[in-house]
């Protein structure tokens, strides 16, 4: 898979301590593991020239108090509560100036952010999505991207999932319904 690295943005979605670290309020395994492929995504991505985003979900602790539906507090418990460890992205990151760190309120990093403005401020219409959670927050991301006509690539080797067949799911689900997937050995930067 060839990318024009000028026109690509790696998104890494929510690898946070809360998710990544033994010590988290979610902690999974496999997004543990994954953190070596994202860091390799977003080294060889960086040195091409491609733009960088980490996405961080955050919920204010009073997020969910009048909620009339949906309260992700009842669904997964409180997790990464504002200002919390939990909250804070990896330090196996290498997260530089000149990249774009999104707080999100949802599993979609798209809604009520920055990130399309800032992605369309760069020109950039091609992104590689990794990190955690594959049927989650990444298969959100994805499928809203898809929808503001980026072309969404779900990296297959870089998700983090809580079950198997959670991230065999959402990688069917991207590739049949709205983007592509690839693996990092599959991706060049002409």
């Amino acid at each position: 898979m060839a990318l024009d690295p000028t026109r690509t943005a790696v998104v890494v979605v929510d690898m946070q301590n809360g998710f990544c670290h033994p010590d988290g309020c979610l902690f999974s395994p496999a997004s543990d593991a994954a953190v070596e492929a994202v860091t390799d995504l977003v080294s060889t991505a960086r040195e091409a020239g491609a733009r960088i985003v980490y996405t961080r979900d955050v919920h204010p602790p009073e997020q969910f108090d009048d909620a009339h539906y949906y309260d992700e507090f009842d669904r997964w418990g409180e997790h990464v509560v504002e200002g919390t460890w939990d909250a804070e992205l990896l330090d196996a990151l290498d997260v530089r100036d000149g990249d774009l760190v999104v707080e999100k309120h949802t599993y979609d990093a798209f809604y009520q952010t920055q990130l399309e403005g800032w992605l369309d401020s760069h020109g950039v219409d091609d992104l590689l999505i990794c990190g955690t959670l594959a049927n989650v927050c990444v298969l959100h991301t994805a499928g809203s991207a898809g929808l503001r006509d980026y072309r969404p690539i779900l990296v297959t080797d870089a998700l983090g999932y809580i079950e198997q067949s959670h991230k065999e799911y959402a990688v069917d689900h991207a590739d049949w319904l709205f983007g592509e997937t690839t693996t990092l050995g599959e991706i060049e930067f002409e």
